[in-house]
Order: structure tokens, then sequence, then C-alpha cells
């Protein structure tokens, strides 16, 4: 007896559907998967075998073959688990095989029949939409994000959030009363009203407030260089509440690589607010740019569309913060293996935070340095010249004067600051929209072309800036970047074009090419 099943692949943030096809004969018991499937499908005879005792079906000792076809494509992960107890079942009658024609089934099984969530549900519902499958049946944990596919597609599709085998053949033979899993885009797609922290909590720190403005509105890398205490990590968590919120089609993306990942909450079906990832000055190449046996997603594509902050920057490994330039550069991530190749996008603020020396502050209570220049130039090399070129604010973070700590007088809240970013980005959306760059959506994206049509100087302007290279030893990168972060203080100016005043400012941003920490 012979049935056939669709169920789905991860590669890379989209789904391939896989067939599983379950074919029962008469000879010596066996349970073989072909089809190259990886260790935990292998492993899942047994899982499957007792669940499907325990949930009270009789499997005769036939010899079980399943095949994963295509079968030139790797397969990995424990969700084709339900897949092929469904397809057992289909095959000694206890499920309808006219019912799996155009149902997708995945889901992890415990011993006992339960159905565990497994990752990726939402880049599997949207293929699933896309191929008009009629059902689908997920783990209850994952019904939610796999309904916001069906919404977004206004496909009739019906997703089923099962939590039992039971439940699962239940729904197939019609008999069960489970509702499909329907999501409102307008109930899911809410952004979050509430920040951990405000720009208002934090005390003094005007110039780099502004600096992070105008890294906000221009999707801007920056890197934030003062003492311990004063104020940066902080600075850098208010970031995401002054960034433009979320669009839908940003929140679709973003939610699938964290479905991917499998770090999205069961009770959310759609990630809302902008990410902020903080990995630890420990983590490998592997977990800040991805990779690895399975080829997940790292930390620059977990915060795709958000902030990714690296505190102590010069305490990264050196080759980990070099793996960076890449994915700061094409906005995305390629993860090549022997078998497979596969991207991830990686469109993400880089914020990051040192302190000027490698004893923490500058100078010490007396005005001298609290370490020898070579010490002091040698920790500031940990991070190369290529990365720094890739980073367009450098600001000074002081050490918060006391009045101002105790001051009662709060700055402006990060909703008064939101409103001056969100305009100055409407301003480079319909420039851009007008230039037909669809692909451009912030000054910090704009491409060699558009920094020409756009950045245009005047002959004073041009020859400040000339002068200003040759004084600082800036490569031609570091010139685009003062050009995009110029442009974006334009824009908050509602200055159609470049002024001197501008330029200057975004020149002075550019503070660790001086190499004044020595001076």
């Amino acid at each position: 007896m012979l049935s056939k099943l669709s169920a789905a692949a991860i590669m890379g943030v989209d789904a391939l559907r896989i067939e599983v096809e379950t074919n029962l004969d008469s000879g010596v018991p066996a349970f073989i998967v072909v089809g190259l499937p990886d260790s935990a499908i292998k492993e899942s005879r047994e899982r499957i075998l007792t669940a499907l005792k325990n949930s009270g079906y009789a499997v005769p000792p036939k010899k079980i073959t399943v095949n994963l076809a295509p079968a030139d494509v790797r397969k990995e992960g424990t969700a084709f688990d339900l897949t092929i107890a469904v397809g057992i079942l289909a095959c000694v009658g206890a499920a309808p095989l006219e019912a799996l024609e155009s149902t997708m089934v995945l889901g992890e099984l415990a011993l006992d029949g339960l159905v565990r969530r497994v990752t990726g549900a939402l880049p599997i519902a949207i293929m699933a939409t896309r191929e008009n499958f009629s059902r689908l049946l997920v783990p209850k944990e994952n019904a939610r994000e796999a309904a916001i596919a069906v919404a977004a597609a206004q496909s009739p599709m019906r997703v089923y959030g099962v939590s039992s085998l039971q439940e699962a053949v239940s729904v197939l033979n019609g008999e069960n009363r489970i509702e499909p899993t329907r999501v409102a885009i307008d109930e899911a797609f809410q952004v979050s009203p509430h920040y951990p922290v405000d720009f208002a909590d934090v005390k003094g720190q005007q110039d780099a407030k502004l600096a992070l403005e105008i890294a906000a509105a221009g999707g801007h890398n920056i890197i934030m260089i003062g003492p311990p205490g004063s104020g940066k990590t902080m600075l850098a968590k208010a970031l995401p509440s002054i960034l433009p919120p979320l669009t839908f089609e940003e929140a679709l993306e973003t939610t699938k690589i964290h479905s991917v990942a499998g770090i999205l909450p069961s009770d959310v079906a759609l990630v809302s607010a902008r990410p902020f990832r903080s990995p630890h000055h420990g983590a490998s190449d592997v977990a800040l740019i991805g990779g690895g046996a399975q080829a997940k997603p790292g930390e620059v594509s977990l915060a795709h569309n958000g902030v990714l902050f690296l505190d102590e920057l010069p305490e990264f490994q050196r080759s980990t913060l070099e793996a960076m330039r890449q994915p700061l550069e094409d906005r995305e991530v390629t993860i090549s293996r022997a078998a497979v190749s596969v991207k991830y996008p990686a469109s993400f603020m880089l914020v990051a935070a040192m302190n000027p020396s490698p004893a923490g502050a500058l100078r010490d209570e007396r005005g001298n340095l609290t370490a020898t220049p070579q010490q002091i130039q040698r920790y500031l090399s940990k991070i190369s010249g290529p990365l720094l070129d890739r980073i367009d604010i450098h600001i000074d973070v002081p050490k918060v004067n006391y009045e101002d700590l105790l001051s009662k007088q709060s700055g402006e809240s990060s909703a008064v600051v939101r409103e001056r970013v969100v305009k100055a980005r409407e301003i480079q959306s319909r420039r851009f929209k007008a230039f037909k760059a669809q692909s451009i959506f912030c000054n910090a994206q704009m491409p060699v072309r558009l920094i020409r049509e756009f950045c245009a100087l005047d002959a004073v302007s041009e020859q400040r800036l000339l002068d200003s290279m040759k004084r600082l030893n800036l490569s031609a990168r570091a010139r685009d970047r003062i050009l995009k972060v110029a442009r974006t203080i334009a824009d908050l100016k509602g200055s159609e074009r470049i002024q001197l005043p501008h330029l200057i400012q975004a020149i002075q941003y550019r503070s660790l090419d001086r190499e004044f920490w020595t001076q």
C-alpha cells in the first residue's frame, strides 16, 4: 500500500515542497527512510512507532519504506515526524488517502503522541499558500504564525493547529470540531508602544542623542566612544524607540528569519517591533554571521530591519569583526556548503560601543593618560580601518556631569524625536521613488550612482571635503559615508541641498579617523 503526502524543507528563509511517499509491503519488518535524511529524521523511527502505539493505532509488522522527494535535497529536523506517521496510517486505512492530496502536514512527535512545535512554520505556510494547498496541519504552537501567511496572501487555505497525532487524524477524517486558526493582520501587526528605555530617561549626552537621531534618520552605522558609565549601553537600548515603525513587509520578512531560527514566541504571530540584538563579545564567527552544520542565521540576520549592538567592540575576536564587513556592505549573508548555498538578509543598523583606552577612561583625575600611547594604539588597532570605514558616525560620549544626573528636567521623549526621524525618512522615500530606486529605503543604502545624484556639493563644500580627506587620510569609502551623513543632516533640517554646515558636522563624526586619543 502506498500513500503520498506533502511536507516542506527549509532552505534559508524559504521553504521547498517535499513529497513524503510511504509504502507498506510484506517481508521482514523494517523501517527505512531514504532521500538524504539527516540524523534527526533517521532517528524518527522509534519516535513515530512509539507514538503510534501510545495513540492507540496498530501498525502491522511490515516493511515500511519512506522516500523524501526530491531525493537529491538534504532534509533536516524533526518536522517530518507527523507527516510520516500520517502517511503510515493512510496506508493502513486509518486516514483517507483522498484527504492527503491537497494537505500539507508538519510537526514533531513526542513518544505519547503529542505534537511539538517546529521551526520555519511561517515560510512553509507562505509556500503552501503559493502552491494552492487547501489545508495545512501544524503544531498548535505554530498555528498563529502560519495563519498570518494565509491572511497576508488572502488565501482560502485553512490552518489547523493540532496538539496530538489523534487530533491530526481526526481533522483529516473530518471528525474533529477543531476550528481553523485565523489571525487578523490588524490584530497581529501592532507596533508595541512600550520600549525598555526612552530618550527622556537618558540624562545629558545631548551630542550623542543628536548623533543617534541622525543615525536613525538615515539608517547609518554608529560607534560610541566613552569611559565606563557614560551611558553608551543605555543610549543604544534607547535607539529602537526612535526608529520608524516596521512596515508590514518588513515585519513579515523579520518574522520569517525568527521563525527559521526558532526564537519566535508561540503566542506571537508577527514581529511588530524592530529587533534589538546584543551578542556577547565572546560570540563566535558562526554565532554572529551564521552557518554551522545546518546553516542557521546568525545575529546579523536576527537583527535584520533592526539594531545590532556590539558592546566592548575591541573585545570581540578580530576575525569575527572582519567577517562582518561583507554583510555591512551587501546587507545579506551567503552561507555556502558543499551541497547547498543559502542567503539570509542582513540589513541592520550597527551600533558599537567602546572605551577610549584599555584601562577604561582615557585620562585619570589628574589629567594623565591611563595607559601609554602604544597601549592605547594597540587597543584601538583591534578595529581595522576597513571596518571603521563602514561605520558612518563616530561620536564621543564623555562622562556625565553630576549636575545633569541630579537634574529634574527631562529631555525630549522618544516619541518627539521619532516624529522628526519619520519625517526625514519620508523625504528620502519620496526622493528614491522619484528616481525609481525601489530597493533603497534610506540614505545609508545609497549606491555610488545615487550619491552622485543626491549629494552634490558646491565648490566651497567640495574643497572643504577634499582638505579634510587629505588631513585625515580618508578613503573613498569614508568620503561616501560622509556625504550620506551630510545628506541625512540636510533632510532633518528640511534642506534641498547639502550646505557647508551639514558637511562640516558630518566630517566631525569621523573622530576615530583623527586618532586624537593618543595626543
